[in-house]
């Protein structure tokens, strides 16, 4: 599992890696019972704090994405195909607001940004 942090982010670094781990286990690159890094390990690779991937562990943890076994670690929870469903949409549902973001800033309007949308549904 790459994880890759911005410093310049808007973005809480604990909610980047929240989100990353999340992308992860959706797309099925981090799978049922895989275990995932220990927080000391994971903290010192990304060279951040500990504090900062245990809040993004017990985030995942509460949101029933990953368990945390006292003395095991963390390991990768089933997901059920709705809850699979619905953090796809919101993986889908944040591009497309930051490519619409991008879009308005160079000037293009909503007209055309729901014409290119249209090509390029179309073109896929």
């Amino acid at each position: 599992m790459e994880i890759i942090i911005q410093h310049s982010s808007m973005t809480p670094i604990y909610e980047q890696l929240v989100q990353q781990v999340k992308r992860a286990i959706i797309q099925g690159s981090l799978k049922e019972n895989d275990p995932l890094p220990s927080v000391r390990s994971l903290a010192k690779d990304l060279k951040i704090s500990a504090l900062t991937v245990k809040k993004a562990y017990d985030t995942l943890d509460q949101e029933g994405m990953i368990a945390t076994v006292h003395g095991k670690g963390s390991f990768v929870l089933a997901i059920n195909p709705v809850q699979k469903r619905e953090e796809q949409l919101k993986v889908v549902q944040s591009e497309l607001e930051a490519t619409v973001n991008k879009a308005r800033i160079a000037g293009i309007s909503d007209e055309d940004i729901k014409e290119l949308l249209t090509i390029v549904m179309e073109e896929s």
